[in-house]
């Protein structure tokens, strides 16, 4: 059998049976990565380590965007 992971992303839980890195999940959503920073646990992750930073359970990733205004 094998191990199911949750994960939270954008305040929204997800499942998956398959070990994903953090840039599988950008790709999968379909994100402009020039336009965020992604956080990860609480901490914002460089965009180098996307590829090599594996999702596990409970982990929390947030998409956050910089809003100009005046």
């Amino acid at each position: 059998m094998s191990q199911i992971y949750t994960f939270f992303f954008n305040g929204r839980e997800y499942y998956t049976k398959q070990p994903i890195t953090l840039i599988d999940l950008i790709s999968y959503f379909n994100y402009n990565s020039s336009l965020f920073v992604l956080e990860y646990n609480n901490f914002i992750c460089n965009k180098n380590e996307w590829n090599k930073i594996t999702v596990k359970n409970k982990d929390k990733i947030e998409i956050v965007t910089i809003v100009g205004g005046g």
